[in-house]
């Protein structure tokens, strides 16, 4: 089992990388769209 996951993540690196940049992307729009407001209410 080991072996195998050890072997799907040399195949995907790619993939990896390409997905944590989304999921960085993902999380700073959040945090964007949830900090927008308290600009706008002062």
């Amino acid at each position: 089992m080991a072996q195998d996951i050890k072997t799907v993540l040399t195949r995907s690196r790619e993939t990896l990388v390409a997905d944590a940049l989304g999921v960085a992307a993902l999380a700073i729009i959040l945090y964007g769209s949830l900090c927008l407001p308290s600009l706008f209410s002062a």
